[in-house]
Order: C-alpha cells, then sequence, then structure tokens
C-alpha cells in the first residue's frame, strides 16, 4: 500500500532555513514543505527556494497569505488577487511544485452572520468565480502547474463552503488545471461525511489540508483521520496532504504521531 505524502506548513516546522526544517521532517516520516506565498513578496524568495530546491527540499505547494482574493467585491481588488495568484504559481512552479491554493475569499461576507444577506447574488459570485479561474487554469496550464480551490467554512467565507461548491465552479469551468483544495477542518463543520464528500470529489481533489477539529494537529482532536486516510486510499489519492495547524506538545514527539495516524 503507498503512503499518503504528507506536508507540514513551513512556519510550524522547527529550524532555521527550510533545509534544516527539511532534515527533521525526513525523520518523523513527512514528505516535504508547504510554503507561504504572501501576495508579490512570495516572487522576492526564489533564490532561498532554489537554493533549497538544489539541497533536495521538496516544496510541492504554497498557500495564499493575503488581504486580496478573487472573489471580492471590488474589480481591481480581483485583478491584484489574480495578478499575485500568478506570481505564486510561477514562483512555486520554479521550484518543481504542483500548485497553489487559494479560497474564494476569506473574511469578505458571512450569511451565518449579521446582516445575513450578500449585497451580490449567487449568480453574480459565481460570474466573478468563473471570470478569475478562467485567467488562473490559463497560467496555470503554461506554467504545468495547478489551482488549488479552497471552500472555507460559512463562517469565513460566503460563495464556497461544501467540496461539492467547488466540484460545480471547476466542471462549468472545464479546466484541468484548477482542482478542488479540501480542508479537513471546515469540512469538519460543513459536511455531514468526510470521507464520502472526499470519495464523491474524485478526480477533481487536487491536495487537502489537515486539521482536527479544534484547529490543531490530527489525533489532538475528534475528527475521524482513520476514516479520511481509508477514502484517500481508496481513491488512489496522490496528491499532498498537509497540516495547516498548530502542533501541540513537543513538536517533533506529535509529528511522528500523524506520521504514524497517516502511514502506520
Amino acid at each position: 500500500m503507498s503512503e499518503l505524502k504528507l506536508l507540514v506548513q513551513e512556519y510550524e516546522i522547527p529550524g532555521g532555513s527550510l533545509e534544516e526544517k527539511w532534515e527533521l521532517l525526513q525523520e518523523v516520516g513527512f514528505h516535504g514543505i508547504e510554503l507561504h506565498g504572501r501576495d508579490q513578496q512570495f516572487a522576492e524568495r526564489l533564490p532561498e527556494l532554489q537554493k533549497a530546491a538544489a539541497a533536495g527540499v521538496p516544496m510541492p505547494s504554497v498557500c495564499l497569505i493575503s488581504e486580496q482574493f478573487i472573489g471580492d467585491w471590488d474589480a481591481e481588488v480581483r485583478a491584484t488577487a489574480v495578478a499575485n495568484m500568478k506570481t505564486l504559481l510561477s514562483t512555486i512552479a520554479a521550484v518543481g511544485g504542483t500548485g497553489a491554493i487559494t479560497p474564494a475569499a476569506f473574511g469578505l461576507f458571512s450569511k451565518a452572520l449579521p446582516p445575513f444577506t450578500s449585497p451580490r447574488s449567487v449568480e453574480g459570485d459565481r460570474e466573478v468565480l468563473l471570470e478569475a479561474l478562467a485567467e488562473l487554469g490559463e497560467h496555470a496550464g503554461r506554467e504545468g502547474v495547478a489551482v488549488y480551490l479552497e471552500p472555507l467554512n460559512r463562517y469565513e467565507d460566503h460563495m464556497l463552503n461544501k467540496l461539492h461548491q467547488a466540484v460545480s465552479l471547476i466542471e462549468e469551468l472545464g479546466s484541468p488545471h484548477v482542482k478542488v483544495m479540501a480542508d479537513t477542518f471546515h469540512m469538519n463543520i460543513e459536511e455531514d461525511d468526510i470521507p464520502a464528500s472526499l470519495l464523491r470529489t474524485g478526480t477533481l481533489l487536487g491536495h487537502v489540508h489537515l486539521a482536527d477539529s479544534q484547529r490543531s494537529h490530527p489525533g489532538s482532536g475528534h475528527t475521524d483521520f482513520a476514516g479520511i486516510a481509508a477514502a484517500l486510499r481508496s481513491m488512489e489519492f496522490d496528491g499532498h496532504l498537509a497540516m495547516e495547524c498548530g502542533i501541540r506538545g513537543d513538536k517533533k514527539e506529535s509529528l511522528k504521531q500523524v506520521s504514524a495516524l497517516f502511514n502506520g
């Protein structure tokens, strides 16, 4: 049975340089590092990332860190968000990665909180997301990587909360370079059955974020990671699973426990 490929986001890994962080991750059974991408500043890190890649550090993915998102109300902000994502996609491609992660938006609006009614229609939301994703999908295709589209929970976004909503957008878009990014923390809030939702997503699932029910490391809360791992294996998922969460206790020991949870 093949291993599930585990990553940790860079700022949760002990060590100074990416090379030092990778040395520790190899000891605890992980497979690489997920990077943080701060808008246009991410490109400035290219020499550092190329040096790490030359030393054998796997850096498959980058997660957007930004205040601008592709689903913003304002067209200029959306254009900036698309430009920032293109930077992430090109930079991660330059170091042999697979893709860059973005939600539709973060903290823009929630239908679960007052005033409850969005200033833009559902159809309007869909239109702006399809426009941005079409442009990003073309760019990702040229770079040989993918856009990973992440649904967030209802308190953090109003456009995409469940995997099937992202699937619907991507199917309409028709781009092979845009995939679904599943986050187990958000799914714990939104999905009735996390393993079943992963299975339904099928080949459109490109990447997974791992966090337990309280946003700490897998195994520290009540999320059924055994069921999640079984579902991913049954669908022969060959993408990466990146820890996007806090790590309680001794980090090295906790990472060993996470590795054993998925590949023990």
